[in-house]
């Protein structure tokens, strides 16, 4: 008997980041941080800044994403992120860069709201990165079964 796998595409405007069968996808959606497993109802879901957590035969991989939604149906997932980086893929010294940019914008009193925004939207994107580039190692889960 075989064990019942999600379909996980991973999508962002630029490219496919991932597309492959996985074990469960962990989502960080605008309510907190949502899990799929195979046979979840369908739904939708907006997503925040934050990490997507992808687990395929006792592994763990981890992606940055900045915002966007998700799908879940029929045992696939779809996302739908504006940024998509594994973790191994963020440049860290650019995440620190870019934090530092936007701490900078955040902190001038002449800032309109829209401004703002952008600005404690980059230090959230940024803040991902570096933590998402922190855990490059992948996870080991317990050794499968014979």
């Amino acid at each position: 008997m075989t064990e019942r796998k999600l379909t996980l595409e991973m999508v962002t405007p630029e490219r496919v980041a991932l597309s492959e069968q996985v074990d469960a996808v962990a989502l960080p959606a605008f309510a907190g941080e949502m899990g799929v497993l195979p046979g979840h109802e369908p739904y939708l879901v907006q997503l925040v800044a934050g990490v997507v957590r992808v687990r395929s035969g006792g592994s763990e991989r981890r992606f940055a994403v900045s915002g966007g939604f998700a799908e879940v149906h029929n045992d696939r997932v779809e996302v739908f992120a504006e940024t998509a980086e594994m973790s191994d893929a963020i440049d860290v010294e650019r995440a620190r860069q870019a934090l530092e940019r936007a701490k900078a914008e955040a902190k001038r009193r002449d800032l309109d709201s829209m401004t703002l925004a952008q600005a404690e939207s980059s230090m959230r994107r940024a803040e991902v990165r570096l933590r998402v580039s922190q855990l490059r190692r992948p996870m080991k889960g317990p050794k499968p079964k014979p």
